[in-house]
């Protein structure tokens, strides 16, 4: 090990046999964390080759169970955000796409700190089980065409480990560490093809635009040289994503979506996401085609009959689709009003993430308990006229004293300006490598 580490202290590339070693000890607990943690932060320093990425992310995945989906008759094809707040695409894109052909095994995580996580609002759902072992996971994709569940114990266990070590030395944000340890938890899930949405912003995990390029371009990059299809769609999240910021509100808002209506830049988000998933997965000849079809989808309300499916399949209580009023609440409504009049110029959309934190409806450690009832109403977003005293945002609590905190962080976190602001763009960029490996546009005018 003290060999590995020297080479990668000194800028050397690692070979897949030396990759291979680091992973399978850690994980076997053949080499202490010391060392992993001096090695760590070599990668954090010196970065890693696309072949040593591919080797690790290898390595990772096959540090436990990797799922055959081969029993399966169409394409597996799935979606991953790095996260963001207000971001619950994957609640509308599962069923959209599986009831437009394919199949979409979604294993999903928690929220942590200032982003929502998908397992929260599905639990959010009275009785939904995101626990299913993999022959429920199974039964479930086979019937209906998605699942939506955690990780299991037996997926990527190397992942685990090293996210852990990495936590308390300070090589979290390595741009190649973060690529490994997402792509070996999707890659498990046994699919044909990945889109990726990496977001960029105040409310992301990646603030700057070039480095969520970086991190796409890596995950792009590894997963292909993995045998898997592969795009990113680099997208904004300088302000929420749809009006709502809370896991029950989410739910009821991606319910409405369903149902052909909901906020305009969530729609529009699922309808591209799900285009580059149907092109991927073999469905349509190009991107433009492939929101045809997710729009046609949509509107038939076919995704909401498999939404309503998967959700009985997996335990929940079906009448919250019909009705989601029924779904977890809470009493008390706290409005949060502007003390100027004038255009809302930027939202520290952090900020916004974190006070929904503070109601409960998020966790700042792993073993914190969610609310799913809590959350914030976004009335007003970049680019939207205000007046004096009108309500910005709507907060839903359970007292008034206990969203007092909320309310000022997120009365703090708007800028009013004189002058209506450029209105940022849902979709930055695209990055696509193409059959041949190259940089190609398949309906891209399309993409905004």
């Amino acid at each position: 090990m003290i060999d590995v580490i020297r080479k990668k202290r000194d800028g050397g590339a690692l070979s897949d046999a030396e990759v291979k070693y680091v992973v399978a000890a850690y994980t076997a607990g053949e080499i202490p964390d010391y060392q992993v943690a001096a090695w760590l932060m070599a990668v954090l320093l010196r970065g890693m080759t696309g072949s040593e990425l591919a080797a690790l992310t290898n390595a990772m995945l096959h540090s436990g169970e990797v799922l055959d989906l081969s029993f399966l008759p169409a394409a597996k094809v799935d979606k991953h955000s790095t996260g963001g707040v207000g971001d619950k695409t994957s609640l509308v894109l599962a069923p959209l796409v599986a009831a437009g052909g394919l199949y979409v095994p979604m294993i999903s995580g928690r929220g942590l700190g200032h982003t929502g996580g998908t397992l929260d609002k599905l639990e959010a759902i009275p009785g939904f089980r995101v626990g299913l072992s993999v022959a429920e996971f199974h039964r479930v994709l086979k019937a209906c065409g998605t699942a939506m569940i955690g990780q299991t114990e037996k997926i990527a266990p190397a992942d685990r480990k090293l996210y852990a070590l990495r936590d308390v030395t300070g090589t979290v944000e390595s741009p190649n560490l973060i690529c490994a340890s997402i792509m070996s938890k999707k890659l498990a899930e046994g699919t044909d093809a990945l889109v990726l949405d990496v977001k960029t912003g105040s409310g992301a995990f990646m603030k700057k635009e070039e480095d969520a390029v970086h991190l796409a371009e890596l995950m792009v990059e590894t997963g292909e040289r993995m045998g898997k299809k592969m795009a990113a769609l680099i997208t904004n999240m300088d302000q929420p994503l749809g009006q709502m910021v809370g896991n029950a509100m989410e739910v009821a808002e991606c319910i409405e979506v369903m149902r052909s209506g909901g906020p305009e830049d969530l729609r529009e988000l699922c309808l591209h996401l799900a285009a580059w998933m149907f092109y991927l997965g073999g469905m349509d000849e190009t991107v433009a085609e492939g929101k045809v079809r997710a729009s046609e989808i949509l509107a038939s309300g076919a995704a909401l009959d498999r939404f309503r499916q998967m959700v009985e399949l997996q335990g929940g209580d079906v009448s919250v689709i019909d009705d989601p009023a029924r779904l977890p609440s809470a009493d008390c409504r706290v409005d949060v009003r502007s003390a100027a009049a004038g255009f809302v110029s930027a939202m520290a959309c952090e900020d916004i993430g974190t006070a929904c934190v503070i109601l409960g409806g998020g966790r700042e450690k792993k073993e914190d308990a969610v609310d799913p009832a809590v959350g914030i109403v976004v009335h007003k977003k970049i680019g939207d006229r205000v007046e004096k005293a009108e309500a910005l945002c709507t907060i839903h609590c359970h007292s008034e004293a206990s969203a007092e905190r909320a309310r000022t962080m997120i009365a703090g976190s708007y800028t009013i300006s004189e002058t209506a602001p450029h209105k940022p763009a849902l979709i930055h960029r695209v990055i696509y490598r193409g059959e041949s490996g190259s940089p190609s546009s398949p309906g891209f005018g399309l993409m905004g």
